[in-house]
């Protein structure tokens, strides 16, 4: 092997295409851009994602799905095993806002049954669910 006789391995350097230097190159006149229209134009080739030429596009073709509740947005989940936490029997909103227990934009709160309770409250004032209602019965309190 002589230093004058090392070249790259065949195909591992591509020689870059030059656009617009004359006929002879194949990408001459106008450099494989067609005639013409807006692709052909410098800087105007892109337009932005979902843009279908002026037709309705897809994405505000197709139906909206799904439903939102404007009721949940301002509700505050509370889950069952924390009302044990809050000091005294009777629980109301104000009970678990100063707990720290709800968000404090939250303008109702609803009782969520996850992992038990196990003494006696009433619950006043606020929502619960089915299971949080029978769990606050059975450990020997009641719901308003």
């Amino acid at each position: 092997m002589r230093l004058n006789t090392l070249k790259p391995a065949k195909g591992s350097r591509k020689v870059r295409v030059r656009v617009g230097r004359g006929m002879g190159s194949g990408l001459g006149k106008t450099a494989g851009r067609g005639h013409k229209g807006q692709f052909a134009r410098t800087g105007k080739g892109k337009v932005k994602p979902g843009f279908e030429g002026g037709q309705m596009p897809m994405q505000r073709r197709l139906p909206k799905v799904g439903f939102r509740s404007k009721l949940a947005r301002d509700t505050s989940a509370v889950l069952l095993y924390k009302l044990d936490s809050i000091k005294g029997d009777a629980i109301d909103f104000a009970a678990l806002k100063t707990a720290g227990l709800i968000d404090t934009r939250a303008i109702r709160a609803k009782v969520v049954k996850k992992g038990e309770i196990k003494r006696a409250v009433k619950l006043k004032g606020v929502a619960a669910t089915a299971g949080a209602k029978a769990a606050i019965i059975a450990a020997g309190g009641s719901v308003e």
